[in-house]
């Protein structure tokens, strides 16, 4: 019998699929990764099994995915569209890495996964998995099977017995790992419509926000958090921790209508408290400690990287070999962010590095100033000379 790993959720699409899968002749092994994403991974797996699956396989992958995946993005200062933080897009190739590995170990020819013909996260398991093993057939049920809406998905469910947590009346797609969550379908689907509380799987809405500010000193080595309070945290607790205190402030939340891989605009929500928090203090930091060009050109950089993220293309040479310029301009950003966090905000409001650039002799107008203003003239004309007619 023919074998295929399958890269389950634990969804509505993935159960469907092993049942699916089954029924067209596979003898399904169902690979999940544990990367932050929560929730009861025992009635899972016994989803999976019930299902049809033939072997269920579960990996805790949460400190890979932190250390290799959410910490370069970090350094990168990585956001696609100025609002998401790619924490799915970011998942996938550790999971398709995880899905090889198992594909290899099982000796099966095949890999499947639920993901929709005009999504993106069919690209980034796809190309991924092309790169890594390209020998490997991928399999995609849900561009092939007769179902035409989710509502036929949850009655093909509903008669083969597959016990689900999606119903008509809350019909949400969400993925959820360390660095944040997903939010469509549904009302979601009109861009009109204010996304309704109920969507919101992490943060408090404005009626349940803590309410007192609170100040959090988060201190960075070489670009990389180690510190919270002066006190030494191991990477995937520190996400958790300031995933738990945004979410209480109702930070992290953004609605917005995004261009696709595929060339389609989708509204999607997103929820991501610990790296809004994360990247607004790295940014600050980076300010402090990068000279002028660097920082202006690694903008530019920063954009690049978020693309590739969500364009599946993480095990490419480009991406390489960004990660190379990146990793030199991290040599100075160490030093500790003053971050101010109250409902629905968190703002910066102190940063200190032994490698600031900012010389208050320099920029004060107090009888401290040692700057001297007379070489401005020259400079100015040196400056505009290129533009006199």
């Amino acid at each position: 019998m023919k074998k295929v790993v399958l890269a389950y959720s634990g969804g509505l699409d993935t159960s469907v699929a092993v049942k699916w899968l089954k029924n067209k002749g596979y003898k399904v092994i169902a690979y999940m990764s544990d990367v932050g994403q929560g929730g009861n991974f025992k009635a899972i797996k016994d989803r999976a099994l019930t299902a049809g699956a033939s072997k269920v396989i579960i990996e805790d992958l949460k400190e890979e995915f932190v250390g290799d995946f959410i910490y370069p993005t970090l350094k990168a200062n990585a956001t696609y569209e100025s609002k998401y933080f790619l924490a799915t897009a970011l998942s996938r190739p550790l999971i398709a890495k995880g899905l090889v590995n198992a594909a290899k170990k099982e000796g099966a020819e095949f890999v499947a996964h639920g993901c929709t013909g005009k999504g993106n996260d069919q690209v980034r398991f796809e190309v991924s998995c092309s790169i890594m093993a390209p020998k490997l057939k991928t399999i995609a049920p849900v561009r092939e099977w007769e179902f035409g809406s989710r509502e036929e998905e949850i009655k093909y469910a509903k008669a083969n017995k597959i016990p689900i947590d999606v119903t008509k009346k809350s019909p949400y797609s969400i993925d959820k790992n360390l660095w944040g969550v997903s939010i469509e379908c549904g009302a979601l689907e009109d861009p009109w419509v204010e996304p309704p509380e109920s969507a919101y799987q992490l943060t408090r809405g404005k009626s349940t926000v803590r309410k007192k500010p609170r100040y959090v000193d988060i201190h960075f080595d070489s670009g990389v958090p180690i510190e919270i309070d002066g006190a030494y945290m191991e990477p995937v607790e520190l996400i958790q921790e300031l995933n738990e205190l945004g979410a209480g402030f109702g930070i992290g939340r953004s609605d917005m209508v995004e261009n696709r891989l595929v060339g389609i605009k989708s509204r999607e929500v997103y929820e991501a408290p610990a790296a809004t928090i994360l990247i607004e203090a790295h940014k600050a930091l980076e300010a402090l400690t990068l000279d002028r060009e660097t920082a202006h050109f690694k903008e530019t950089i920063a954009l690049k990287y978020a693309e590739l993220i969500y364009y599946g293309l993480w095990y490419t040479p480009l991406k390489t070999a960004l990660d190379r310029f990146i990793d030199e301009t991290q040599k100075s950003v160490t030093g500790t962010v003053r971050i101010k966090v109250q409902p629905s905000s968190c703002a910066v409001v102190g940063r200190e590095s032994k490698f600031s650039l900012y010389k208050e002799s320099l920029a004060t107008y107090t009888d401290k100033d040692k700057f001297n203003q007379k070489l401005a003239k020259g400079f100015i004309e040196i400056w505009g000379m290129p533009y006199k007619r």
